[in-house]
């Protein structure tokens, strides 16, 4: 085999093995010490993002799973006209934690860096780091919060603040129930070797 098919070999190799781990579901969405077991790479972004922006790794956990249930590569689904005529999707929103894209690439300009990707845990988990610690200086909301936390991620700084969120009784259930899971989770990562 001549030295350049080799190398090409080993480049196609490297670049399908992709930079953000699986981009399927972790088995057992409702245990935070399996996620972290099946997806041991997980808990290095959490922990990094916990370390520089202060958003604790239960909240970060509770947030990615409302936003995609941990699938990397999720998009919003296609609207349709006439039931049969796809017009596009419903955002923007794509990755592990559904960033928009004019979003996104305010945290590139800020934050991240052009080479940053919706589909990496590490990038994904830094955005919502990002994110979370501009609503705390923005807002007052405390890192511990998932619920008023999820609601600014979902509205934006500017709809939390118009409080956009008290006419969407369904947004309201969702924020209820991601604080209710980052309580789970916590509870979970007490007693848990992954998470150390």
């Amino acid at each position: 085999m001549s030295s350049f098919l080799r190398a090409l070999v080993i480049v196609l190799l490297a670049a399908s093995c992709g930079g953000g781990g699986p981009k399927t579901a972790p088995s057992n969405l409702d245990d935070a010490c399996e996620i972290l077991r099946e997806r041991p790479h997980y808990t290095r972004a959490f922990r990094a993002t916990e370390r520089k922006w202060g958003v604790p790794v239960h909240v970060q956990m509770a947030t990615i799973y409302q936003e995609s249930k941990f699938i990397g590569d999720a998009r919003t689904p296609f609207q349709y006209r006439l039931g049969v005529i796809p017009v596009g999707r419903q955002s923007s929103a794509f990755g592990y934690g559904q960033a928009l894209d004019g979003t996104w690439e305010e945290y590139q300009e800020q934050h991240g860096g052009f080479r940053t990707r919706r589909d990496d845990i590490n990038d994904a988990t830094d955005f919502m780091g990002w994110y979370m610690a501009q609503s705390q200086r923005d807002l007052g909301l405390s890192m511990w919060d998932a619920r008023n936390q999820y609601l600014a991620y979902h509205e934006g700084r500017a709809g939390f603040r118009r409080g956009s969120y008290n006419s969407k009784a369904w947004l309201l259930r969702v924020a209820d129930s991601v604080g209710s899971r980052a309580t789970t989770y916590q509870a979970q990562l007490v007693g848990c070797r992954y998470a150390r």
